[in-house]
């Protein structure tokens, strides 16, 4: 008789539980294992105090409202606190880049002093340390640190837009707009985000709403 595969696999760490979803199975069936281990199966480790939990998603992308199906689930238990959902693919370009095959990816670090400059989307593997720019007629994504200056839609294009793991700029511009400066964006660390313009102004979003926007255009 073979072995049941298991889709949720609950092991317990220095800091609380680890919750492993299958990630080769399909997503309603993570769901229903997960109800089942939690309502009849791992009850005991339902009671007593509060136990942080970490969801590894292996390298299955998820939406946000999977996410939330997610939360909804472990977070009904009361004891029960989620401290983070992780894909092993630490790469967001997979979902959010998937609507623009005309993207131009380039690897490097801008140094201080240097200017990149090119035509088009454009996707950046590296940093851009502060002193450095970067330059497009298009969007600019960088998957690094953008702690320089970066001018997107330089012909004027306003619908272009500025994302990166860690937004830190000097400053932005897209087309003629120019940010006001990190400080006053009202956020301390902005990782994933990314800036666009609204009504005549920049603004700042987190990476996973930027298909509402592309939806719009």
């Amino acid at each position: 008789m073979a072995a049941v595969k298991h889709h949720v696999t609950i092991k317990g760490v220095k800091d609380g539980l680890v919750f492993l979803l299958n990630d080769t199975c399909e997503f309603d069936e993570v769901i229903q294992e997960l109800k089942h281990k939690l309502e009849k199966t791992h009850q005991q480790i339902l009671t007593g105090p509060i136990i942080h939990v970490h969801v590894k998603l292996g390298t299955r992308n998820v939406s946000e409202e999977e996410k939330e199906q997610i939360r909804s689930i472990i977070g009904q238990k009361g004891n029960l606190l989620i401290q983070s959902i992780e894909s092993q693919t630490a790469d967001p370009s997979a979902s959010v880049f998937q609507h623009m095959p005309d993207i131009k990816l380039l690897k490097g670090i801008v140094r201080s002093g240097q200017t990149l400059t090119e035509e088009g989307n454009i996707l950046f593997l590296g940093d851009v340390n502060p002193g450095g720019t970067i330059i497009s007629s298009g969007s600019i994504y960088v998957m690094g640190s953008l702690k320089g200056m970066a001018h997107a839609g330089v012909d004027g294009d306003e619908s272009s837009v500025i994302a990166a793991s860690h937004l830190r700029p000097t400053q932005l511009r897209i087309a003629g707009i120019i940010s006001r400066p990190p400080d006053e964006w009202g956020i301390n660390e902005a990782f994933m985000e990314f800036a666009y313009i609204r009504d005549g102004k920049m603004e700042i979003d987190k990476i996973h709403h930027m298909h509402k926007l592309t939806a719009k255009q």
